[in-house]
């Protein structure tokens, strides 16, 4: 399968240039040219797959023209040595928990995937590829495990200084090898354009042999939407289902639509964020204005220009109508996130992290108004990652596991930055 850039149709790459390059040379993000649809038979089967083979089963519709199967099954084999359980919180609100990886975050999914695709797509290659990434929170810390010690590939993660919690900042700064964490004076919207411009400079494309890890990169996106599909082969319900997803750069509720329109029966998604709402307000006004971010508890989803906002329209066909049947936008203030993580932990017993504490209420509010709905949303992060904030709204110790602890011990490593892209040229060229 070829992909085409979103900036020009015109623009076509094989999947080896749209995995090891990221961005197209045009600045666009690579789309698949026809998203594939999944057989009947596959989503009946789905209650009787474990993670690892919805996974398997999965790729190789996506990949059947690229990769061979066997291939895809090591591959998958490989990156997907964990599960993503569902767990029913109450009454129709269900969660997936996300958070079983070597980071605790969702995003071990797609960077690991990821790491084991690109050392495939590179095994005959000599030059080395240096993976470029920016990261408002867990991204860095799954990009650096994934990628940690893989031959041919070096990496460096972007992250806004002081605006990522302490425990993820230790994950992506305490590693070495063939790892470099760069702390950046600025936001994480500041970070992701200084990835952009380097993609985009002539003059690096000749000394530097660029690639990204981020969401841009199709091939972390697209194990992303493995995880839909065990959600619905693990929901025990034939009423229409939402899928309510905490959002910033919109990379995991775009997978989600991928699967949806692979033929996964998902109703309705539920576009969760806090007060940086673009995407709710764009779907409420018919205008897309976006802005500098704010800091939030939510920090994760802190992004003021979601990159796959583009992707989404792209699907939809740039129809904002169509759009609006299959997404709703909720927006959660920081006091209502504090009050959901207690109330919760009270009634119920769960313990949420401040993402998925604007995850479940907001699928909360959803169901409110859709009696006739069951609902999923995603817990994104363990809680241990945000002691502070959650700690303090339930009143009890949450357990550290113990690789977290581990992390905390280490000395940060990190190179500071000025959020100005000759600085960033300046390294990149050494």
């Amino acid at each position: 399968m070829n992909y085409y850039s979103t900036t020009t149709k015109s623009f076509h790459a094989s999947l080896s240039q749209a995995v090891l390059a990221g961005l197209a040379t045009d600045g666009g993000l690579y789309m698949p040219e026809q998203i594939p649809q999944c057989s009947a038979e596959l989503i009946k089967a789905l209650p009787k797959l474990s993670f690892l083979e919805t996974a398997i089963e999965v790729a190789k519709v996506y990949f059947k023209s690229d990769i061979d199967a066997k291939t895809i099954e090591q591959l998958c084999s490989a990156a997907f040595t964990f599960p993503a359980p569902l767990v029913n919180i109450h009454d129709r609100n269900n969660v997936l928990e996300l958070f079983h990886g070597p980071t605790l975050a969702f995003k071990d999914f797609g960077a690991r995937f990821m790491a084991q695709l690109m050392s495939y797509l590179l095994r005959n290659e000599s030059q080395e590829l240096h993976i470029l990434v920016a990261t408002s929170g867990d991204t860095g810390s799954a990009v650096a495990y994934g990628f940690l010690g893989v031959p041919g590939i070096r990496v460096s993660i972007l992250y806004p200084s002081s605006k990522v919690s302490e425990i993820q900042e230790k994950q992506l700064t305490t590693l070495s090898q063939n790892i470099q964490a760069l702390e950046v004076q600025g936001t994480f919207d500041d970070c992701q354009r200084l990835v952009k411009q380097a993609f985009v400079d002539p003059e690096l494309k000749g000394k530097c042999n660029l690639g990204s890890a981020n969401s841009i990169n199709i091939a972390r996106l697209i194990p992303q939407s493995f995880y839909y599909f065990h959600a619905v082969g693990q929901i025990n319900s034939t009423c229409p289902l939402a899928i309510c997803v905490p959002s910033g750069n919109f990379g995991n509720l775009c997978a989600g639509m991928f699967a949806k329109k692979m033929g996964l029966p998902i109703a309705h998604f539920v576009a969760a964020t806090n007060a940086n709402s673009v995407i709710p307000e764009y779907l409420e006004s018919g205008k897309y204005q976006p802005r500098p971010s704010v800091s939030t508890l939510s920090n994760a989803m802190d992004v003021g220009n979601p990159s796959n906002y583009v992707r989404i329209m792209e699907i939809y066909n740039h129809d904002l109508e169509a759009l609006r049947k299959d997404l709703t936008g909720i927006i959660t203030t920081d006091d209502e996130t504090r009050s959901t993580i207690s109330s919760v932990h009270n009634t119920y017993g769960y313990t949420l992290d401040p993402h998925g504490a604007v995850g479940y209420l907001a699928l909360k509010k959803f169901l409110a108004k859709h009696q006739d709905h069951q609902g999923i949303f995603f817990e994104t992060a363990h809680p241990a990652k945000f002691l502070d904030i959650v700690q303090e709204q339930i009143n009890t110790p949450v357990e550290i596991p113990p690789r977290l602890k581990e992390c905390l011990s280490k000395e940060k490593r990190a190179l500071l930055l000025p959020a100005e892209y000759p600085a960033l040229k300046s390294y990149l060229q050494k």
